[in-house]
C-alpha cells in the first residue's frame, strides 16, 4: 500500500467518524427536545387541572388555597352545587323595564366531576313554546347534532337548535311538547370531558420524575377598594434551558399560570 492509499484510507476513516459524530449529535439533540416537549406537556396538563381545581375551590370557599393537601382532598371529596344563571325582565310600566339575573341551584355533583368535565347548559333562546326536546339523559351528542325545537313568540315557524360542543347529556328538563317557556329557561345540561380523570390526584402538585412540587402562591389583595384573591402556580425547576426566570419573553419563562399582582389565571403556554 503506497502513501497515497494510506492517506486516503485515513481521511476516509476521519470522514466517517466525523459524519457519525455529527449524526449522533443531531440525533441526541432531537431526542432531548422530544423528551423536553413530552415533560412540558405533562406539566401543562397538571397546571391546567390545578388551575381548574383552584377556580372551583374559589367558587366554594371565596379564596384560593396554597395547601396541596387541602386542594387534593377537595378534588377527591368535595361536593359542589350545579348553578344555572338566567336573565329575567320585569315591566315597570310607562315602557320601562328592569333586568334581573336569577340564580338557580338545580342539583349537586362531586368537585372532581365539576373540575374534569366542562358543564354546558342549553337554555331557551327566546320566549315561546317547546315543540320537542330531541335528546335523553345519558345520550352522547356531537357538535351540530339537534337539541330541541321551539316556536318563538310572534313566529309561525318552528326553529331547530343544535349542540355547539360534543358531550354526554346528563339532565333534560321535564317539559312536555306544547309547554310555554321563558328565555333563558334551562332545557338540557350536558358535559364534555376536558381532562384525563385517570391522573393520580395525590401527585398532582408534583413535578414529573421529580420529588419537587410546583411553587404555589395565594393572597388577597386590594383592587379599586375591593379585596380580591390572586394565585400563581409555576414550575420551579424547568428542564428546558430556554425557560429561565430572567427571560424577557413571558411565554419563555418557567411554565406558570396566574399572577401575584393581577386578577388573572392565564397560563403562559396559551
Amino acid at each position: 500500500m503506497n502513501l497515497t492509499k494510506i492517506v486516503s484510507f485515513i481521511l476516509l476513516i476521519i470522514s466517517l467518524s466525523l459524519a457519525y459524530y455529527l449524526y449522533n449529535s443531531i440525533d441526541s439533540t432531537i431526542e432531548e427536545r422530544k423528551a423536553i416537549a413530552a415533560t412540558e406537556a405533562i406539566i401543562i396538563d397538571k397546571l391546567s387541572i390545578i388551575r381548574e381545581a383552584e377556580k372551583v375551590y374559589l367558587e366554594q370557599h371565596g379564596k384560593y388555597t396554597s395547601s396541596w393537601d387541602t386542594l387534593t382532598s377537595f378534588i377527591e371529596n368535595g361536593i359542589v352545587p350545579i348553578i344555572v344563571k338566567r336573565d329575567s325582565i320585569v315591566s315597570l310600566g310607562y315602557g320601562q323595564e328592569k333586568a334581573y339575573q336569577l340564580v338557580d341551584t338545580i342539583g349537586k355533583i362531586t368537585a372532581k366531576e365539576k373540575i374534569f368535565n366542562k358543564i354546558y347548559n342549553i337554555t331557551a333562546a327566546e320566549n315561546g313554546v317547546i315543540t320537542e326536546i330531541l335528546v335523553k339523559p345519558g345520550e352522547s351528542v356531537v357538535k351540530g347534532s339537534k337539541s330541541y325545537r321551539m316556536k318563538k313568540d310572534g313566529s309561525t315557524k318552528v326553529d331547530e337548535f343544535t349542540f355547539l360542543e360534543p358531550g354526554t347529556v346528563n339532565q333534560v328538563a321535564r317539559i312536555e311538547p306544547g309547554t310555554r317557556v321563558s328565555k333563558g329557561q334551562l332545557l338540557v345540561s350536558f358535559t364534555k370531558v376536558q381532562f384525563n380523570d385517570k391522573i393520580d390526584i395525590k401527585t398532582l402538585g408534583q413535578l414529573p420524575d421529580s420529588d419537587k412540587t410546583f411553587d404555589i402562591f395565594t393572597n388577597v389583595i386590594e383592587r379599586n377598594g375591593i379585596k380580591v384573591s390572586v394565585i400563581e402556580v409555576k414550575d420551579p425547576a424547568p428542564i428546558n434551558p430556554d425557560r429561565k426566570e430572567s427571560n424577557e419573553a413571558k411565554n419563555r419563562k418557567p411554565l406558570r399560570f396566574g399572577s401575584r399582582t393581577d386578577v388573572s389565571t392565564a397560563g403562559n403556554w396559551e
